[in-house]
């Protein structure tokens, strides 16, 4: 079953009232990265390419992204409770402007602050602190907690 936005709201910070959603929390850009080398994932082990953050345009108040792809920083920190995962979603609006975020599981006990692959099929603006993505939990059952290496990310 999934649960209830207010549910959701009160495992993220911060949130203000307008992310409160019925069925989760909508996710902000914090901020917009590009990929400026090539990683590798291997059986033992992965190293994750380097990221250029890009600026926001001072004219057009957004970032201006050229087709291609990108990864999206969330702003807000996240806490998936024991007993629960989670999932991002793209919100609509994200998809009827041609583009599309793709995440993976969220598994209980992760704790930071996430990230997507954000890809652009057509030229877009995006704002700094604009709502892109809706994170919904789902109650389940796990063996263990989340211990990865992203446990803690950007939580300074």
């Amino acid at each position: 079953m999934f649960r209830a936005g207010s549910f959701v709201a009160d495992h993220l910070s911060p949130v203000a009232p307008e992310q409160v959603q019925p069925n989760g929390v909508d996710l902000t850009v914090d901020a917009i990265l590009e990929p400026t080398e090539r990683g590798r994932i291997g059986r033992d082990g992965k190293r994750i390419a380097d990221r250029e953050p890009i600026d926001a345009d001072p004219d057009a108040g957004a970032y201006v992204l050229p087709a291609g792809g990108y990864i999206a920083r969330y702003g807000e920190r996240i806490r998936i409770p024991e007993g629960h995962v989670g999932f991002v979603y793209p919100r609509s609006s994200l998809m009827r402007n041609g583009c599309m975020l793709h995440t993976a599981v969220w598994d209980a006990g992760y704790e930071g602050r996430g990230e997507g692959l954000l890809v652009a099929h057509q030229d877009v603006e995006i704002e700094p602190g604009a709502r892109i993505a809706q994170l919904v939990f789902a109650e389940a059952d796990h063996d263990g907690t989340y211990d990865g290496s992203y446990q803690g990310e950007r939580l300074d």
